[in-house]
């Protein structure tokens, strides 16, 4: 029986004994090769999640099972082979003096032979687009120069799942583009599975599913297109929904028919064209 899966089993976690539980009983799965993005707004235990999944935090209560085995202090270095992680701020993951330094980094800490950390090492820059700059000092980079670097040097340990919490935030709507073009061809090419924590809407409608977060619990879980048509709902949580949502909410308004949520312009054109040449 196949295991590959990551399982939140009833898992309850707080900071300190008298502080209050940032999560609360929660339980989900997210499969092989699946894009899940969780979201929530502030405070609603999203980020905390990405950290129990790698072992950087333990919950108080419940289990945390990756590929059937738990995540504990024994079995931290085995998971983090298997559970990757790419945090907001790159600069806070640099280590080495070069690209190519920081990419080996995660593998001397894996004990890998050298041989395979050369051949990992080309694989994981090309992945990302990012071959010709193996002798670059990181700092001198771009935004989203960095962010791809700090996704090479997940890639490099092979990983089976890879978090990004909030790993487009400080990037421009360019570099924020790049990155998820780059995110989605790595997954395709590598068959991994991806965790997104993030805010950015657009982020969230190119992910297969949804687990929205609201005070510390599983709130609602679905595909996008699912989760954006309840926009009431999300409003009341404090959260926003993409522009294209709010604008068809408007077309309905004035008595446009649309056979589905778009989540994109292109959707939203072709809505368009398609009740325009049913009249």
């Amino acid at each position: 029986m196949d295991q590959s899966q990551i399982e939140f089993r009833n898992v309850s976690f707080r900071y300190q004994e008298d502080m209050p539980w940032v999560l609360r009983n929660v339980s989900f799965t997210i499969g092989a090769d699946e894009w899940v993005a969780i979201i929530g707004h502030n405070g609603s235990g999203k980020s905390t999640i990405a950290k129990l999944m790698n072992g950087l935090l333990f919950p108080q209560e419940g289990k945390i099972l990756v590929d059937g085995e738990e995540v504990t202090q024994d079995t931290l270095w085995e998971i983090r082979k298997r559970v990757g992680m790419v945090f907001q701020n790159p600069d806070n993951q640099f280590v080495g003096t070069t690209v190519r330094d920081d990419v080996a980094f995660g593998m001397e800490n894996h004990g890998m032979p050298r041989e395979v950390m050369i051949k990992r090492i080309k694989e994981s820059l090309n992945a990302v687009g990012m071959t010709e700059f193996e002798r670059h000092e990181p700092h001198r980079l771009s935004g989203g120069q960095k962010q791809r670097v700090a996704i090479a040097s997940v890639l490099a340990v092979s990983p089976r799942y890879i978090i990004l919490d909030e790993a487009t935030a400080m990037l421009d709507p360019k570099g924020r583009k790049e990155i998820l073009k780059t995110i989605r061809t790595v997954q395709d090419e590598r068959e991994l599975s991806l965790i997104t924590i993030t805010h950015d809407l657009q982020e969230v409608t190119q992910a297969e599913r949804v687990i929205v977060m609201n005070g510390g619990e599983v709130w609602m879980q679905g595909t996008p297109r699912d989760i954006f048509s309840k926009k009431e709902s999300l409003i009341e949580i404090g959260l926003d929904t993409p522009f294209v949502s709010k604008l068809a909410d408007h077309m309905k308004d004035a008595g446009l028919e649309l056979s589905r949520e778009p989540l994109n312009h292109q959707e939203l054109l072709e809505e368009l064209w398609t009740s325009r040449s049913t009249k």
